[in-house]
């Protein structure tokens, strides 16, 4: 008899799942397994834009100003969403912009890491490829960040708890359980 290891990942899926959330809550690290896990292309925003505009994303951000790396990302999005069903992960602010939700709302499906700050802090703290934390206090930054983006993050079709201590194909299984709950993304073969 087989062993059943959580929540099938057998379908097909539909639509875009994509990754939201805070820097370090997971979105890469669980996104790739996902889509893995689904034999579905995996896509990463960021690395996207990394790759077109042939430098880092800080020094995308040194060099043009945040506004600028923001529209490049909001337009990436869109053309990821265009293609065909995957999983996308995307920077820590992708969300926050109105664009970008109607554009994942309309082509997709949000799918918002929570992380609680520590966790998060944890992370990221010996990382020096944050633009955003590059600040005398990246703490209090981060904590500001947190407080700032956490409301904006609720909007997320669905929460998936992120606490740190969830192996990375664990957390793989509770995305596919709250995927499970949305007939319009998952279809079985």
């Amino acid at each position: 008899m087989a062993q059943n290891n959580g929540p099938s990942s057998g379908g097909l899926l539909k639509k875009t799942v994509v990754m939201v959330g805070m820097m370090g809550a997971g979105k890469t690290a669980v996104g790739r397994a996902l889509a893995a896990r689904l034999g579905v292309p995996f896509l990463d925003s960021d690395a996207e834009i990394v790759r077109a505009a042939n430098m880092s994303i800080p020094e995308i951000f040194e060099r043009d100003g945040e506004a600028f790396f923001r529209d490049k990302e909001a337009r990436v999005i869109a053309r990821l969403l265009e293609a065909e069903p995957g999983v996308l992960s995307t920077g820590g602010g992708a969300f926050l912009a109105d664009r970008n939700r109607q554009a994942i709302s309309d082509k997709g499906v949000s799918v918002c890491l929570v992380a609680e700050l520590d966790v998060l802090w944890m992370r990221v703290r010996h990382k020096d490829t944050r633009p955003l934390l590059r600040s005398a206090d990246p703490y209090a930054t981060l904590s500001g960040l947190y407080s700032d983006r956490m409301p904006i993050y609720a909007l997320a079709d669905l929460k998936v708890v992120s606490d740190g201590e969830t192996s990375i194909e664990a957390m793989v299984d509770r995305v596919l359980a709250a995927l499970a709950t949305r007939p319009d993304v998952l279809a079985e073969a």
